[in-house]
């Protein structure tokens, strides 16, 4: 007896080690998926997605019933009843070996087959590449428009010959604005909207911020032997836009705490249930807006660049970059769908967020390999062209808003030290590619660099 009593712990001893063990690995696997998601995963936040690919688990559950009459629970059932737990609560066993009643069988084909509101996949998508494409262009104009308002032409607080680079304001200010309505305000405003959620991350904000003009900048400190200003100015930049997306988020939940008391003396249950934009009708109504809006301003942005270009004006660099930014924003918002999804089919390093990072590396070095062409030709039409493609197209390709997201959502994890490497990942490859790429050919040729 007492050998068996041996055995039957040594047994459950085994089975919580496992158990322990399992959910564990399962606990890390979801949080390295999530701070590489925290800022944005692309088209798969969709909602037509979205329902595509929960039918499609679905599908699987019931396809995948045993002899037995067992039923098999896809995670992404269980993680919709559960959303804030990692270890997900066992299925209770059936007692009896008989197939599904026909009124569970039934039950389940209406939950299979409910219609999903709004529009179909192909226009979803479209109508979601229309709002990008038009908060992109107001994220261009808003950073040219702090660009000047900062710049050493107003209030002289930047300049290209400091640590302080023009684009800093912008970069502050995205960050801190990604805190609000990236991080708090998200899921209220995907409530109402998921178009408008993303439009407001993904388009606005990202275009917004650029990653490629802050390594540009500092790769111009470089080549003019500024190597102490260039690495003050990525660590000061750094700092700057990591306390900036803090600070919004602590300001906005001091201002949803404020709404909520608001809420409570008023009486008001405070409840936007009538706000959700979801119908077929007026989505599409939305997504016709949306699209005269972006025929307006590419047709506006077209004839100021024809108009300012004939002039010689170096405004026509900025309107040409209205037209080709919102193609920064979607080759961003498709490469966003890497995050979170790790490297193979085991999904190796989950917690890098490879999408946002392909985005930023490629568009820096794109920037620099663009700026030593501009050096090479020297002609005021290249010029033009190519600061207008940097402006416009890399500028929107690359983020510092969605960064400032994922580094903050490492630093708050259980591996802090992940934010630190991903950071380092990003500017230190970034920076070591321009140098190849910018640097080297300028000390090499001889060229005029004018910072």
């Amino acid at each position: 007896m007492e050998r068996m009593s041996s055995i039957g712990s040594s047994i459950r001893r085994r089975t919580l080690s496992t158990s322990s063990h399992v959910s564990h690995q399962t606990d890390n696997e979801a949080e390295c998926e999530s701070v590489s998601e925290a800022g944005d995963i692309g088209d798969r936040a969709l909602p037509s997605r979205r329902f595509s690919e929960s039918s499609n688990s679905m599908h699987l559950s019931f396809d995948n019933m045993s002899e037995n009459g067992a039923v098999a629970v896809s995670i992404s059932e269980e993680h919709s009843v559960y959303p804030n737990s990692f270890v997900m609560p066992l299925t209770p066993p059936l007692t009896s070996n008989s197939p599904l009643s026909t009124d569970a069988i039934v039950g389940s084909e209406d939950t299979k087959h409910e219609p999903r509101k709004g529009l179909p996949e192909l226009l979803d998508y479209a109508s979601c590449m229309v709002h990008l494409a038009v908060f992109g262009i107001l994220g261009v104009l808003t950073r040219h428009i702090l660009q000047k308002l900062f710049g050493p032409g107003a209030a002289r607080v930047t300049s290209n010959q400091t640590i302080l680079y023009l684009d800093l304001p912008s970069n502050m200010l995205g960050s801190f604005l990604m805190g609000w309505f990236g991080v708090v305000f998200k899921g209220d405003i995907s409530h109402a909207s998921e178009h408008l959620a993303i439009a407001i991350t993904t388009g606005y904000l990202g275009s917004l911020t650029t990653f490629s003009g802050w390594n540009q900048k500092m790769l111009e400190l470089s080549v003019s032997g500024h190597w102490l200003f260039a690495a003050l100015g990525f660590l000061v930049g750094l700092f700057l836009v990591a306390f900036s997306i803090i600070f919004g988020i602590e300001t906005a939940k001091g201002f949803r705490w404020l709404l909520r008391r608001m809420n409570m003396s008023s009486g008001s249950g405070g409840s936007n249930s009538n706000c959700k934009v979801d119908s077929y009708g007026h989505q599409l109504t939305i997504m016709v807006m949306f699209l005269v809006i972006l025929g307006i301003l590419w047709g506006v942005s077209g004839a100021l660049v024809k108009t300012e270009f004939k002039r010689g004006s170096s405004a026509a660099e900025l309107w040409f970059a209205c037209i080709v930014g919102p193609i920064g924003v979607w080759i961003r918002w498709f490469l966003a769908r890497l995050n979170g999804c790790g490297l193979g089919k085991t999904g190796l390093f989950k917690w890098v967020p490879f999408g946002t990072l392909i985005a930023n590396v490629s568009a820096a070095c794109v920037m620099a390999a663009l700026a030593t062409v501009k050096n090479a030709v020297n002609t005021w039409d290249c010029d033009t062209v190519v600061i207008g493609i940097q402006f416009g197209l890399l500028g929107c390709l690359s983020t510092v808003s969605t960064f400032a997201a994922e580094f903050n959502a490492m630093r708050e994890s259980s591996h802090p030290w992940r934010a630190y490497a991903y950071a380092t990942i990003t500017l230190g490859v970034s920076f070591i590619l321009g140098i190849l790429i910018y640097c080297i050919p300028a000390w090499t040729m001889g060229f005029d660099i004018d910072t």
